[in-house]
């Protein structure tokens, strides 16, 4: 197992059952990751930043995934590695049209700090349409989403009904 370190940034608004499959994966690879959540003010989240770092500590715990950190940030992503040492940046693609996007925020942040690595980690096929925000949708419409986010998530979102 490598010792370099990674960060895997997102909102995770909230954490899905495919992030813990990306997070489980880059563990693997890099042997520490850090799970960095944006606290965005500006964005209406469903959790609160603490929450959402909660429930990703202990849905890492449930799946026994070891090398793991969870931190925050707020800003550009580029200064929070600047601030940390780190240089490397995973990012789960599920289709082509997160490849877009991924790849012109890859591309930013590099201008940005010309020592970003940014490394791609395809999605396992059974996640391929799993997002937070159908999530979201789903559980805001009355939807069971027990199948598609860890325990944790799933008590919280039971709670909020």
């Amino acid at each position: 197992m490598n010792k370099t370190r990674a960060v895997y940034p997102g909102s995770f608004d909230p954490i899905t059952n495919g992030h813990i499959d990306i997070i489980k994966r880059a563990g693997f690879l890099f042997g520490n990751l850090t799970v960095a959540v944006i606290d965005n003010p500006s964005k209406k989240c469903y959790f609160s930043k603490k929450e959402r770092m909660f429930m990703i500590r202990k849905s890492i715990g449930e799946a026994g995934i070891k090398g793991v950190t969870v931190d925050s940030f707020r800003g550009l992503l580029v200064d929070y590695l600047r601030k940390t040492g780190q240089n490397i940046v995973i990012r789960g693609l599920r289709a082509v049209s997160d490849f877009d996007y991924e790849f012109q925020m890859a591309l930013m942040n590099r201008k940005l700090y010309g020592k970003i690595e940014t490394v791609f980690l395809m999605t396992d096929a059974k996640f391929a349409y799993l997002s937070s925000s159908l999530v979201r949708e789903v559980a805001r419409l009355g939807g069971d989403v027990r199948c598609l986010v860890p325990k944790v998530v799933a008590k919280k979102i039971k709670k909020l009904k």
